[in-house]
């Protein structure tokens, strides 16, 4: 047999090194080759799908393809994990992540799978606060006033959050743990439904997404005493942060985009790149303002970097108030 000349050898061992190369870069190219869905754990009509929706469209006209917005609530949102940890690893099925996922973490005793081994990060999309919201009756105008007034009536105070083990229940009770005030909790099957009831005098102090209570505190129908970011929110200038009142408490509500574990790099890098393209489109910007949200551009990294340490923060917080998943 005719052995190829030491040239040839070179450069056919050149190609061949080049090969995996060109497949990632050929790859990244083709993507999306059919519709992809963004699996949110949650109804219609929440922050989730809020936020989603624009992104959706936003990416389906970058790429070329549908991006389908998918709510599968249910279990605290662990269905629609579960759902993008067993799909195939292609990008065609990406989750829509906040804080919830990685509360969720040491909420439950068993889960079908591991959210921080199992899911890829993507990238953030946007940065938000939950806003403590009190009925007007309540004789306090300040969290200083709220905290001194709790402390005064211990047990007298409902607190109402958007369902058991939920963000803004775990932010209240990291509030009772850093204040020492006793308020009961009392959890519904929702947002709207806790709005409904704070708006009614049922429960005096929610501490609620800004989404679901932005219009009705610029309606007069509650009272905001503070943000749980560190910075006072644009969306609600004059209302100061918590941190001034309860020095070391913060509460960041973001918002997120993952894969399924084992997703190409090159396939996630692209999606990373559109992601950030849109947070600084000024309609797109525009959107999120609308919900008090800010863009949170960041690497795949980052982001995960983000979720393991709220992962962290969070179990400290529900293993000291001995909260459950229901």
């Amino acid at each position: 047999m005719k052995l190829p000349h030491r040239r040839q050898f070179l450069h056919l061992a050149a190609g061949a090194a080049a090969l995996p190369t060109f497949s990632r870069i050929a790859r990244a190219q083709a993507y999306p080759t059919r519709p992809v869905r963004i699996v949110l754990g949650f109804p219609p009509g929440g922050a989730y799908d809020t936020i989603a929706r624009p992104m959706g469209q936003w990416l389906s006209e970058r790429l070329g393809q549908p991006f389908i917005i998918e709510n599968r609530p249910g279990a605290g949102s662990n269905l629609a994990t579960e759902a993008v940890a067993r799909a195939p690893a292609d990008g065609h099925t990406l989750l829509m992540i906040g804080p919830t996922q990685v509360m969720n973490i040491s909420l439950y005793e068993r889960l079908n799978f591991d959210f921080l081994h199992d899911i890829s990060p993507v990238g953030g999309v946007t940065l938000t606060s939950l806003v403590m919201v009190v009925n007007p009756s309540v004789p306090a105008k300040t969290a200083a006033e709220f905290i001194a007034y709790a402390k005064a009536n211990p047990g007298k105070i409902n607190m109402a959050s958007s369902g058991n083990g939920t963000i803004n229940h775990i932010a209240g009770e990291l509030l009772k743990m850093m204040t020492g005030i006793n308020m009961v909790h009392v959890p519904y099957r929702g947002g709207a439904p806790a709005m409904t009831d704070l708006i009614g005098g049922q429960v005096q102090m929610l501490l609620a997404t800004m989404a679901s209570s932005i219009e009705y505190v610029r309606a007069g129908k509650v009272r905001a005493l503070a943000v749980t970011t560190t910075k006072r929110s644009e969306a609600l200038p004059d209302v100061p942060p918590l941190a001034e009142t309860v020095p070391g408490f913060e509460t960041n509500d973001w918002y997120g985009i993952g894969a399924t574990k084992g997703t190409p790099a090159d396939i996630i890098d692209k999606l990373n790149k559109e992601i950030g393209a849109a947070l600084v489109d000024p309609k797109m910007k525009d959107r999120l303002a609308v919900i008090g949200g800010v863009p949170m551009p960041t690497t795949p990294a980052e982001f995960g970097k983000l979720m393991t340490n709220d992962a962290e923060k969070w179990s400290k917080v529900i293993r000291t108030a001995g909260i459950k998943a229901e």
